[in-house]
């Protein structure tokens, strides 16, 4: 399967790409939210809210949101009504945040929190309603390979929602974006949470990552139906749709 270009947290180490995600998200675990929706300007809780909207509409009993983080798009998909959530990560330590978060809502018996692999994923084949990945997918090592997998779990006529950051393509917000994401968010990152790489990571993997029906073009040359990318906030970031 093809690899894209590898932008990778920490550059040129020993470590895979996978490997390296794991340790910038353990890193900045603890301030990730904080800085996630202060560099947002909670803008993302939209975006996430469009997700749910999507979810629901397919009324699922299993859902899988993979990159789950610290949680807050696998809290807000109970929305849904499902009758079963796992969240996914790579990173023990974004979990461990989402894990109190899903505690202190006592919703323990709707979601489980587990630590694994989105490009090897431990379920068995058509096993659920909705898979959904939030600011994810860019970080994978194998994009090809963690999207068939996606596929392999999705039920036959169930739907994979994907919402990635994207690129301005206007003036004036390209510029902007541009300015924002190559100045003003890596300086702000790297001081509040202390990991002089990670908040320049997020900007590089962006803009190396396929968007708009660059992407599309993947997901229907793996054998995802009925693609479709509704662009958020002046393509700020996007939600792609497929069908198994």
């Amino acid at each position: 399967m093809e690899k894209l270009e590898q932008v990778t947290p920490y550059g040129a180490t020993d470590k895979s790409k996978k490997e390296q995600v794991a340790e910038m998200f353990n890193n900045i675990s603890k301030r990730y939210d904080f800085l996630n929706h202060f560099l947002s300007l909670g803008i993302d809780k939209g975006w996430r809210r469009n997700v749910v909207k999507l979810a629901k509409a397919e009324q699922p009993e299993r859902i899988l949101d993979l990159a789950t983080g610290t949680a807050d798009q696998v809290i807000a998909l109970r929305a849904t009504q499902p009758t079963e959530i796992v969240g996914m990560d790579i990173s023990e330590g974004m979990l461990a945040q989402g894990r109190a978060k899903v505690a202190k809502k006592g919703l323990e018996e709707l979601i489980t929190l587990s630590l694994g692999d989105s490009e090897n994923l431990p379920f068995d084949d058509d096993h659920f309603d909705v898979l959904t990945v939030s600011f994810g997918v860019r970080n994978y090592e194998n994009l090809e390979k963690g999207l068939v997998e996606m596929l392999r779990v999705t039920k036959p006529g169930g739907k994979v929602i994907i919402l990635e950051f994207s690129q301005p393509e206007k003036f004036p917000m390209k510029q902007l974006f541009g300015f924002y994401s190559k100045r003003i968010l890596p300086a702000v990152g790297r001081i509040v949470s202390k990991d002089s790489r990670a908040y320049t990571y997020l900007p590089d993997s962006v803009e190396a990552f396929p968007y708009g029906t660059d992407f599309t073009d993947v997901l229907d040359r793996l054998g995802y139906r009925e693609t479709s990318v509704w662009p958020q906030t002046f393509g700020i970031a996007s939600i792609y749709t497929g069908t198994k």
